[in-house]
C-alpha cells in the first residue's frame, strides 16, 4: 500500500470513529415515535417557487424555506430529508404519514388549522404576472375580466382566483377563464407560450420573475395572508416552534428573511391546530 492509499485509509477510519461521537453529542429533541423515519425530519416541498424554494441548474434544492427547514432539523439533531411533490398532494400526504412537515409556504387558514398543526411564520400575498412589457394592460383586478388566467391547482391562490372571478361576475363583468396547473412553473411556461394572459402566484415568486425580466408584476399585495409550516402531530410542532423562537432570539431568523427579502409574521410565533 503506497503512502497516499495509507493516508486515505486512515482518514476514512477517522471519519468512522468520529461518527458515533458526533451522534452521542447531539441527542434528537423529538422522539422517533413522532417521526416518519427515526432520526430524520422528512419535509415535503414544491420546488417551483424561486427564490423561496427551487432547484438550480445542477439539480440542487435551494431557497429560503429549504435553508429554514435544514436549520430546524440541525437544531433538533435530526437529518433533513426533502420530498419534492406537487402542492395538491401535500395535505393528504401529511395525513397519511408520508412526511413529518409541510415546508412549502402553505397559506394559513382556520379550516386548515382544524386539520393539522400549523405555525404561521411568514407573510405573503398574491401577485398578478403578465408578459413583460404589457403591465399596463392590468392595473386593477377588474382588468382581468374576460382574460385567461393560470394558477396552481389546489392552493390558496386558486381559491382566491375563483373568489375574484365571482366578484367580477357580481359587478357585471365578463368572467375569467381559469386554467389550473400542477405547479407554478408550468403556469409561467404557459404564460410565456401565450396560452394564458396572466398568472396568479405569490408576491415572492412574481417579484423574482419580474426582477429577472421574464414577466411583469402587474399587481401585488392582494389578499395578504400568513403562510405556515404544517405538521401532523403536536409534539413535533411544539419542538419546531421552540427552535423558531430560539432563532428569533439569536437573530438568525430575521437574518435569513432579510437575505431573501421575505417578511416574517408580526408578533410572537404561535401554534394553531387540533387539541391533540
Amino acid at each position: 500500500m503506497n503512502r497516499t492509499s495509507r493516508l486515505a485509509t486512515l482518514a476514512a477510519l477517522g471519519m468512522l470513529a468520529a461518527g458515533p461521537a458526533l451522534a452521542q453529542g447531539c441527542k434528537p429533541a423529538v422522539p422517533d415515535s413522532a417521526l416518519v423515519k427515526p432520526g430524520t425530519l422528512v419535509m415535503s416541498t414544491n420546488p417551483t417557487l424561486p427564490p423561496l424554494q427551487y432547484v438550480d441548474q445542477t439539480g440542487t434544492l435551494k431557497g429560503m424555506r429549504v435553508e429554514l427547514g435544514t436549520e430546524i432539523a440541525k437544531r433538533l439533531c435530526l437529518t433533513p430529508e426533502y420530498i419534492r411533490i406537487e402542492f395538491s398532494a401535500m395535505i393528504p400526504g401529511l395525513q397519511s404519514g408520508r412526511w413529518d412537515m409541510i415546508n412549502t409556504g402553505i397559506f394559513f387558514t382556520p379550516a386548515r388549522a382544524n386539520l393539522m398543526q400549523m405555525i404561521p411564520y411568514e407573510k405573503q400575498a398574491i401577485s398578478i404576472s403578465v408578459p413583460a412589457g404589457k403591465g399596463a394592460t392590468v392595473t386593477k383586478p377588474e382588468d382581468l375580466a374576460g382574460k385567461t388566467v393560470g394558477v396552481e391547482i389546489g392552493g390558496f391562490e386558486e381559491n382566491k382566483t375563483k373568489a375574484l372571478n365571482e366578484e367580477l361576475k357580481g359587478k357585471g363583468l365578463a368572467p375569467m377563464t381559469i386554467r389550473t396547473f400542477d405547479n407554478f412553473a408550468l403556469a409561467y411556461q404557459a404564460l410565456r407560450a401565450g396560452q394564458v394572459e396572466a398568472v396568479v402566484s405569490i408576491d415572492g415568486v412574481a417579484k423574482e420573475y419580474s426582477d429577472r425580466g421574464d414577466f411583469a408584476r402587474a399587481l401585488h399585495g392582494l389578499y395578504a395572508t400568513p403562510v405556515a409550516l404544517a405538521f401532523k402531530n403536536k409534539p413535533l410542532a411544539e419542538a419546531v416552534l421552540k427552535v423558531l423562537n430560539e432563532m428569533k432570539a439569536d437573530g438568525s431568523y430575521q437574518k435569513l428573511f432579510d437575505q431573501f427579502g421575505a417578511l416574517p409574521t408580526d408578533g410572537d410565533l404561535t401554534l394553531a391546530g387540533p387539541a391533540t
